[in-house]
């Protein structure tokens, strides 16, 4: 197959223009074409255009490239991944604890060679999940045992379902191939920046709970981990709390892809001895916008045919720390997150539309284990509990989040209401000031950031611009160390996915599941 690159669109116009350019290029007809990859070139304002990178087939490749004079057309070979191992018969099936990307990818892979495995999700299926979580939206009223956190799908489901990721593995093209076929929107297989969104998300990874279990798998909700047991320093069991009660799972192959918030599981396994290590993580606020604010500075006019915009932004600043935006949501909602008791958490989420009128992002600050309070290899733990904590304080209870007018942060003085912005975030927020629930350390960054970020974006720090408190679960802020088998200094415990402290965001989350499933096999 022959690559061109850097063939552009204006927005709107249709992708069959593709074909000229592309025999103008090659200097003779092709018959079609496929879809390589599409991004947005929105540097000049006033020549905003879509960025198509193709693949064309065409008689005589060879010969047709050494007469062709652009540089824009180039060989491409098609790469695919292949699981390394076809089949595989264990004497106990592997246990795996947790059902996000990390789980649901290293389940699929085992149960396509007959391993047969076992996924145990203290949460519940997504649809009954959904339901528990828009009651707590609607209500105030949190299930801690299933919510945004705990549940199929993991914490990724209600997010904007970001697939993009800077990692150059064979592993990551199959992975976005996997979700098409289970249901994602197959734009994502050229999209610069593909997103699934929650409402996509949920068919997804009910398809491939759907196809692990006719292989031979089971997903088991409902049931959660509280011990392993151990046999010779290597594991023999899982030790598993169901709706009928505890029992033991015999296996010798335990996955921990529990994700960023299973605290009392981390706490428990520490306890059991389990080698664990604070890592750096990040905290902050989500900050909301009017969409059509963001498009503006982005596009400099609302053009049809152009994808929803959105940001990326950092800084570092005096005094040694860094800012940065994380988990833009545009056209999305800022959402209740939280999964204990008395704690406040924020997140952002969207549907595959990004329909909604606003767009909304974290804004975070790099916190160190240094800046937890102690050495504790759990500190990072109680380090966001206190925030959590915080927030519900301020937020006057019932899970309503604290919020404050960027205006108003800026000031130092506690807001009264809304500008112009009106906030997404259910059950509802309370109009304060944050340097009441925020560590000085994290007010200060913010407020030297948001003025240096609004130069690089006009309006990201316009007056009437809402933060909302507090984010504190952008990565886990512990790691389980492992070796180069993958597991632990506890032989058959494979540390896996975010919460392990492997992985931060659905792509290399689900690539760390399929990475781990490799290792069980290379162990046999």
């Amino acid at each position: 197959m022959l690559k061109i690159s850097g063939l552009r669109l204006s927005p709107g116009q249709p992708e069959s223009a593709l074909t000229k350019k592309a025999q103008r290029e090659l200097g003779t007809e092709i018959k079609g074409f496929v879809v390589l990859k599409k991004s947005v070139d929105a540097r000049k304002k006033d020549d905003i255009a879509l960025v198509y990178t193709i693949g064309v087939k065409v008689p005589h490749e060879q010969q047709v490239l050494k007469k062709c004079r652009s540089k824009k057309v180039s060989f491409y070979e098609e790469t695919s991944y292949c699981f390394p191992v076809q089949h595989l018969r264990l004497g106990q099936r592997p246990v795996i604890v947790g059902t996000g990307p990390a789980g649901l990818f290293c389940g699929l892979m085992l149960a396509r060679i007959g391993a047969r495995p076992i996924l145990l999700e203290r949460g519940l299926d997504v649809d009954r999940r959904t339901e528990l979580v828009e009651h707590f939206w609607s209500t105030g009223e949190l299930d801690t045992g299933c919510n945004v956190q705990f549940g199929e799908g993991g914490a990724g489901t209600f997010s904007d379902g970001k697939l993009n990721t800077g990692v150059n593995d064979p592993r990551m093209r199959f992975i976005l191939e996997q979700f098409a076929a289970f249901g994602a929107p197959r734009e994502i297989l050229s999209d610069a920046a593909p997103h699934v969104g929650t409402d996509y998300l949920k068919t997804v990874v009910k398809n491939i709970r759907e196809e692990l279990c006719r292989l031979g798998g089971e997903v088991r909700f409902g049931h959660q981990l509280t011990g392993i047991r151990m046999e010779n320093g290597a594991v023999s069991g899982a030790e598993v709390l169901g709706p009928d009660g505890s029992y033991v799972l015999e296996t010798k192959h335990l996955v921990l892809a529990i994700g960023h918030s299973a605290r009392d599981t981390v706490t428990k396994l520490y306890e059991q001895g389990v080698p664990m290590e604070p890592k750096q993580f990040a905290v902050g606020v989500r900050i909301e916008h009017l969409q059509k604010t963001m498009t503006l500075a982005q596009y400099g006019a609302e053009i049809g045919g152009l994808p929803v915009a959105s940001y990326k932004l950092s800084c570092h600043l005096e005094g040694g720390r860094s800012a940065f935006s994380f988990c833009v949501c545009p056209g999305g909602m800022v959402v209740a997150a939280a999964s204990e008791e008395g704690r406040v958490c924020t997140n952002g989420m969207s549907n595959q539309a990004r329909d909604e009128v606003n767009i909304n992002g974290g804004l975070l600050v790099t916190v160190r284990p240094e800046d937890f309070g102690s050495e504790h290899p759990l500190a990072g733990i109680d380090f966001q509990r206190r925030l959590e904590e915080a927030a519900f304080k301020a937020g006057g209870g019932g899970y309503k989040a604290p919020c404050q007018r960027v205006g108003d942060f800026l000031r130092g003085v506690p807001s009264v209401g809304p500008g112009t912005i009106q906030p997404s975030y259910r059950p509802g927020v309370t109009y304060t000031d944050l340097h009441s629930c925020l560590p000085e350390f994290i007010t200060q960054t913010l407020e030297q950031a948001l003025p240096v970020l609004g130069k690089k974006i006009k309006g990201y720090d316009d007056p009437n611009a809402l933060l909302t408190a507090v984010e504190a679960r952008s990565s886990s802020p512990v790691r389980i160390p492992r070796d180069s088998s993958g597991q632990s200094s506890i032989s058959g415990l494979y540390p896996c996915g975010e919460g392990a402290g492997y992985a931060g965001g659905i792509m290399s989350a689900a690539a760390d599941g399929i990475r781990v499933a490799e290792w069980i096999c290379a162990s046999i």
